[in-house]
C-alpha cells in the first residue's frame, strides 16, 4: 500500500512535487513560446527534423503525432549522430538536448551545419547553447534543474509555438492555454493516495510483479505508447514492452503461444482514443479474445479530454504516474538512472 510517508522515504530526490508541478510547468514554458519569434534567414523550408535523445526527443515525437492530421511538411524525429541524406539547406532542424551536452544531439547540430540546414536549438545550456550563439542560429532557452524525462513541456511546448510561429499550422493558443487547466485537475486526480479514486494508483498496482506489455493505435497514441515504456524503463527500472495496431497482428500476435509461464507474468495496457480507427478497434477488441488466456491480466485505458491535445497529454501524465507508483511499489528511487550514468562515464574513456 502506498502512503505519503512510504514515497518520502523511497522518493529521495522528490520526483513526486517535479510531477505535482506540471501544470506550473506547463505556464512556464507557454511563455517561453508566446516569446518565440522567428528571425530572417529561416525561408523556403520543405521539411522538418526534429533531432534529440530520451526526454529531450519524445517533446519532437509527440509534436509529430499531435500534428499529423494537419502538418504538411514532413517531419522525422532523428535519434542519430548523424542526420539523413536529404537534410539540406530547405530543411529547419529542431536540435533539442535539455542540457545542451548530449553527445548525438551536438553531433547531429555539427552534421546539420555541413548540410547548410536551418538551425534552432532546444537547451538549458552546455554546449548546444554556446555554439547556437556562435552560429547566430535561433536559440530557445529553457530552464534547467530538471531530469530531461522531467521537462516534458520545455522540450514539447516551445517545439509547437515555432511550427506555429512558422504558419506550419494554424493557430491554437486557447488550446495550448486551456491544457494548464486540465493538467492541474489531473494533478490532484493522480497525485493522490486514495486508491479508491486515482487510476494511476491502480494501474500501479497492477504492475507490481508483472512485465507490462502496452499496445495503441500507430496514429494518435504511438508516442504515448513509446513514453509509457521509456518511463517504466527510467523510472520504475524494469523492462516494458509494447507495439502498435494494426502491425502487431501481422507478427506479434503469433508470439503469443509458447513460453506460457513466462507469458503469465505478462500485463496487457491497451491504450485507447475515440478517434482511433474502427477498422483498429475491431483489430483491438478480437486481440484481446485471442491473448486473454496466455496473459496475467488484460485491461483497457482511454484518453481523457475534449480536444486532441488534451487527450495525448492526458494519457502521458497518466504514465509518468503509472511509471512513478510503480516505482514506490518496487522500492526504487524513481530518479537516479545509475546504468546510464555508467555507460556515459565509459564512453567518455574511450
Amino acid at each position: 500500500m502506498i502512503t505519503e510517508s512510504s514515497v518520502k522515504m523511497i522518493d529521495g530526490s522528490n520526483m513526486y512535487s517535479v510531477l505535482k508541478g506540471f501544470d506550473k510547468q506547463l505556464e512556464d514554458a507557454i511563455s517561453i513560446g508566446l516569446s518565440i519569434s522567428i528571425p530572417s534567414g529561416y525561408e523556403n523550408i520543405n521539411k522538418i527534423i526534429i533531432s534529440g535523445l530520451g526526454g529531450s526527443a519524445i517533446g519532437g515525437d509527440l509534436l509529430r503525432s499531435y500534428l499529423s492530421a494537419e502538418m504538411k511538411l514532413p517531419v522525422f524525429v532523428n535519434r542519430n549522430y548523424f542526420l539523413p541524406e536529404y537534410a539540406d539547406e530547405n530543411t529547419l532542424v529542431i536540435v533539442s538536448s535539455y542540457s545542451g551536452n548530449t553527445e548525438e544531439s551536438l553531433s547531429s547540430y555539427e552534421d546539420a551545419k555541413k548540410k547548410n540546414c536551418k538551425i534552432i536549438g532546444i537547451s538549458s545550456g552546455g554546449k548546444l547553447s554556446i555554439l547556437s550563439e556562435a552560429d547566430n542560429n535561433l536559440l530557445v532557452k529553457v530552464p534547467g534543474g530538471y531530469q530531461p524525462r522531467c521537462a516534458l513541456a520545455y522540450s514539447f511546448i516551445p517545439m509547437l509555438f515555432i511550427i506555429q510561429e512558422f504558419g506550419f499550422i494554424s493557430e491554437r493558443n486557447n488550446e495550448i492555454k486551456n491544457l494548464v487547466d486540465t493538467m492541474t485537475l489531473k494533478a490532484n486526480s493522480y497525485g493522490s493516495f486514495d486508491e479508491n479514486d486515482n487510476p494511476a494508483l491502480k494501474v500501479a498496482n497492477h504492475l507490481q510483479g508483472k512485465i507490462p506489455v502496452i499496445y495503441s493505435s500507430n496514429d494518435l497514441l504511438d508516442i504515448v505508447n513509446l513514453r509509457w515504456r521509456c518511463q517504466l524503463n527510467e523510472n520504475a527500472k524494469m523492462l516494458a514492452f509494447g507495439n502498435y495496431f494494426p502491425e502487431m497482428n501481422h507478427n506479434e500476435i503469433v508470439g503469443w503461444d509458447v513460453n506460457p509461464e513466462m507469458l503469465k507474468n505478462m500485463a496487457v495496457i491497451f491504450l485507447k482514443d475515440k478517434d482511433d480507427f474502427e477498422r483498429i478497434k475491431s483489430r483491438q477488441r478480437i486481440t484481446q479474445d485471442i491473448i486473454k488466456p496466455y496473459a496475467a491480466l488484460i485491461f483497457e485505458i482511454s484518453s481523457d479530454g475534449k480536444t486532441r491535445l488534451e487527450r495525448i497529454m492526458d494519457l502521458v501524465y497518466l504514465g509518468d504516474w503509472v511509471s512513478f507508483f510503480t516505482a514506490i511499489l518496487n522500492k526504487v528511487d524513481p530518479t537516479p538512472i545509475e546504468k546510464i550514468n555508467i555507460l556515459k562515464s565509459k564512453l567518455t574513456e574511450l
